[in-house]
């Protein structure tokens, strides 16, 4: 036997043995499987029986798949966050890295709108969005996690209560005052509506779960445990302030644009009822997870020069 093939084999009983199983029978049942193909690995079959229209109306596809698609885009930054919380040896290089690779997700997602601002029609969207209703883009479970993963929770609560609010703060109270719960609420009577009252029923515990749970290794507290000189790494400042626009100004305005374009100047409600125009445009929310990397007048402008970006530090 080749020497090569027989260290393999060693490496492999070494691996089995030490999980208490047979090499042989691992060897055997190798021997009658099947070859990987690329589409049972990808799973393509059950991934292109995914989209299922209410409608006959053409478009409507496009709007499934591309909401779909943001969906996957949504776990694999939800993947590298992970990767990045809980890394305990964590230096600037990587950190870096990693922030990159997310914010090229995220910046993907800001150059897509496209394909719906110009890949359907006005009139079937106008149609097709009927049958949604009560449905809403609100409803992201995994944009909201993202959120939770991104930031301390005080950068998500409602301005008009984040003096109330601090750490000792119950996280199910904390919950009732984060940015979004104005936009499902009747603005008359404070009532939740019911597209936020389902989301609530289904993803409010592991809301919570995962509130706790990244409440000290989020993105903007794991940068603030960096050593001092660290923080200042010009490199990761930029990455992070990058992600920070990135996601807070320019791919909420390329989704607002899309929004203006189909819904019109603020006539016609949101599929789930909301008050979208306040709730989108990052003037009047001031999503900003980093708020301590920005300058006071670029904290004051957020969200109004949206469209030029932010200028690199040096």
């Amino acid at each position: 036997m080749d020497k090569e093939i027989e260290k393999q084999v060693q490496q492999l009983k070494e691996k089995y043995d030490a999980i208490g199983q047979d090499l042989d029978t691992h060897l055997d049942g190798l021997l009658h499987s099947k070859p990987m193909t690329y589409w049972d690995y990808i799973q393509t079959d059950a991934l292109l029986n995914l989209q299922v229209q209410r409608t006959v109306l053409p478009d409507e596809m496009v709007f499934i798949m591309y909401h779909q698609i943001n969906e996957l885009i949504f776990k694999m930054i939800l993947w590298e966050i992970e990767q990045l919380a809980y890394n305990e040896k964590l230096s600037t290089n990587v950190f870096t890295n990693k922030l990159e690779r997310i914010s090229r997700y995220f910046d993907m997602l800001a150059t897509s709108f496209t394909i719906m601002q110009e890949g359907m029609e006005v009139e079937q969207y106008l149609k097709f969005r009927d049958t949604l209703t009560p449905a809403s883009g609100f409803q992201s479970a995994q944009y909201r996690l993202i959120e939770f993963c991104s930031t301390e929770l005080i950068n998500l609560i409602d301005y008009r209560f984040r003096e109330t609010i601090d750490r000792n703060t119950p996280f199910e109270h904390a919950f009732e005052h984060l940015y979004w719960q104005a936009a499902g609420k009747d603005y008359k009577t404070g009532k939740k509506l019911y597209f936020l009252e389902e989301f609530e029923e289904k993803y409010k515990d592991q809301f919570v779960r995962t509130m706790k749970e990244y409440n000290r290794i989020n993105l903007w507290t794991k940068f603030k445990t960096l050593p001092k000189v660290d923080q200042e790494n010009v490199k990761l400042r930029n990455a992070m302030r990058h992600y920070d626009h990135t996601v807070n100004v320019r791919w909420v305005m390329s989704h607002y644009g899309a929004a203006q374009k189909y819904i019109g100047g603020g006539d016609i409600e949101a599929t789930g009822g909301s008050e979208w125009q306040k709730y989108m445009h990052p003037r009047y929310q001031r999503r900003i997870f980093f708020p301590d990397l920005w300058s006071q007048e670029e904290l004051d402008n957020w969200g109004i020069d949206n469209l030029t970006g932010h200028k690199l530090l040096t």
